[in-house]
């Protein structure tokens, strides 16, 4: 089966989410804490505290789907502040899901004077 989300919206669950919870859970975390729509052509990814275990929660036409990967080896590179964590591009995700850490890279410098 091959998926396409490239047009599809990426949201980041900053700091460390319970990932016990599962699609009922995180979906009152998107609406109730992220104030967003669950039922949005997005995606919503949360990670854990030891940043080894990722979900990322979507609906697809008629019904939730729940992603997960857990590391064996090394951790995910997360946002720990609102203020860091933003909406992501695609190539965004794919880096992420590679442990490609994107949230450190130079920030582009804004100037008004020399």
């Amino acid at each position: 089966m091959i998926l396409d989300y490239t047009d599809y919206r990426y949201y980041i669950r900053p700091g460390k989410t319970d990932l016990r919870k599962g699609v009922n859970g995180l979906s009152l975390i998107i609406q109730n804490t992220m104030q967003s729509d669950p039922f949005s052509r997005s995606l919503f990814l949360f990670c854990n505290g030891q940043r080894k275990l990722l979900k990322i929660v979507y609906w697809d036409r008629n019904g939730f789907c729940l992603w997960q990967k857990r590391l064996e080896k090394n951790k995910f590179p997360w946002p720990e502040t609102e203020d860091d964590a933003r909406e992501i591009k695609f190539e965004e995700l794919k880096m992420l899901l590679d442990g490609i850490d994107f949230f450190k890279a130079h920030k582009q410098l804004h100037y008004s004077r020399i």
